[in-house]
């Protein structure tokens, strides 16, 4: 697993500041005064720098670069605009204006008292991020140094990345000098760190969301996906997974026939935090599709790459239940994953097939490329027959349709209760991720009626986001607060994002989190 930066946090003392090397970043606040320790060649720079239109012209959370700053050995100091009473948003973006620059050197940040200095060092965390498993050579490597790949061409369904949560040796923990390391010096050290410890484990839930949607399905199959969360038995989760002949049993007939073309075998995966004590959990449910060709419907070649993607919302499940167990969370919560490969094989269902899902309503396949909505269904009854919860949320990279609607900014979120709606929202904006909320209604049940069975599975390319939550709605109980968050546009954005480099973005892991830290997490 792709790890956080090391973030380590000591008292202010700048005796030693000038003979540092690496980087150094100073929190600048309103008054854009700077620091006191800066030799004084720094401090007519940095008072010159401040005094500039350029410096005027960044916003809150923004920063300016003095390379080689003179009476430093550092090789940049970074200056970050941070006012006193900056918002959580513009701190995690000072934070990312660190961590986008850190290299692989070590970066000391100047951080006087201020409310929001631990999500300063989770914005760094957070931006941070490189995915680079497969990089055979590193930035700056000759191209004549000696090459290793972690794949294995001759057997790549077979190849295995090391296992999130699996002991190290000690060999392993020794620092690596390849690596970037942060320290913040401050008049408060054990308090800021003591704040910024849940920070740390949000962190790791979102690294481990994005490292599964940036994996290559030769690797994430649905056997490894498994094996991942299994391994969260060490950090204090119960996890079990229900294999074809148990889904049989249950009678997930929908979900098996998405999978019965792959090579994959079919898999669902049980994962539960149980801080709560006796209160009923919020269940949470992740599309698991490790691959998604369409099946015999099948996709485009333009852009079928990144339907390597399509478990998103498996991964944001397997994100939230890391990091509640990482932060000892004081709530119930149960995770459920459909864990499923979508390919035109021999076997593969076909469109005009009628399936019986676990609830027992007949489902007429219309196109195998909503495939999605089918494995969602099975997953969604069985969640509510076992575990009774108190809600139900249901995550999905489901439909094209949400990304015409709105965007790569905003996942489409879908409601029978208001109060849920409103919360998930309210949760959405305090972590600064996008959402919306989009209409469900019974005029729309028309469009996915069926002739020949109870339901088909798409009703066409009109409000094609819209039929998919109405289909879903049909497999939540009377009574059970439900959302569904189709998170096609946010999962994989085209550029990078404030928070993120290009590629998986891990949205939903900080608002399921603050969802629950809110709602569902018992106070005192």
């Amino acid at each position: 697993m792709t790890r956080p930066v090391e973030i380590a946090f000591t008292e202010t003392d700048t005796s030693g500041l000038s003979g540092r090397k690496g980087r150094i970043a100073v929190l600048i606040g309103a008054n854009a005064r700077p620091p006191a320790g800066l030799p004084r060649p720094t401090r007519e720079a940095v008072l010159r720098a401040l005094e500039s239109g350029a410096w005027k012209a960044v916003k809150p959370g923004g920063a300016l670069e003095l390379a080689w700053p003179a009476g430093l050995a550092a090789e940049a100091l970074q200056l970050v605009s941070l006012p006193a009473r900056a918002s959580v948003d513009e701190a995690r973006k000072a934070g990312a204006a660190i961590g986008a620059r850190l290299g692989k050197v070590e970066t000391l940040v100047l951080a006087p008292r201020h409310a929001q200095a631990a999500e300063v060092a989770l914005g760094i965390a957070l931006r941070a991020y490189d995915f680079d498993t497969y990089k055979t050579r590193k930035d700056g490597d000759s191209a004549d140094a000696p090459a290793e790949s972690p794949l294995d061409p001759r057997a790549p369904s077979e190849v295995r990345t090391p296992v999130p949560g699996a002991s190290v040796s000690a060999d392993d923990e020794a620092p690596d000098p390849e690596k970037a390391s942060v320290t913040f010096m401050t008049p408060e050290p054990e308090a800021l760190a003591r704040k910024a410890a849940d920070g740390a484990a949000l962190a790791e839930g979102v690294f481990f969301t994005r490292d599964l949607v940036n994996e290559p399905s030769n690797v994430l199959t649905t056997g490894d996906f498994a094996d991942r969360l299994l391994a969260m038995r060490e950090i204090g989760l119960e996890v079990e997974v229900l294999d074809e002949d148990r889904l049989a049993e249950l009678g997930m007939r929908a979900l098996l026939a998405v999978g019965q073309g792959s090579e994959s075998p079919s898999k669902v995966v049980v994962m539960r935090w149980n801080g709560g004590g006796d209160q009923a959990p919020l269940a949470l449910v992740g599309k698991g599709v490790v691959f998604d060709t369409g099946g015999i419907s099948i996709k485009p070649a333009a852009g079928m790459e990144e339907m390597t993607m399509d478990m998103g919302g498996a991964g944001v499940v397997a994100g939230v239940m890391r990091t509640l167990a990482l932060r000892r969370a004081r709530a119930n919560v149960v995770g459920l994953v459909g864990l499923v490969e979508n390919m035109p094989d021999g076997r593969a269902q076909r469109p005009g097939d009628i399936v019986k899902s676990m609830k027992g309503d007949t489902i007429e396949v219309i196109n195998t490329d909503a495939e999605g909505r089918l494995v969602l269904a099975d997953v969604l009854w069985y969640a509510q027959e076992r575990f009774q919860p108190a809600a139900v949320i249901d995550l999905a990279t489901l439909t094209g349709a949400v990304i015409i609607a709105l965007g790569h900014d905003n996942a489409g979120v879908f409601a029978n209760d208001d109060a849920l709606a409103d919360a998930l929202l309210g949760a959405a904006k305090a972590e600064g991720e996008g959402a919306w909320r989009l209409p469900l209604g019974p005029s729309y049940d028309k469009l996915i009626k069926s002739r020949l069975a109870d339901i088909k599975n798409t009703g066409g390319r009109a409000a094609g986001s819209i039929t998919a939550a109405q289909f879903l709605q049909r497999f939540i109980r009377k009574g059970t607060p439900w959302a569904h968050i189709d998170i096609a546009g946010v999962a994989l954005p085209p550029s990078e994002t404030a928070l993120a480099p290009k590629g998986a973005s891990g949205w939903g892991v900080m608002t399921l989190d603050r969802l629950v830290r809110d709602q569902y997490e018992a106070k005192g």
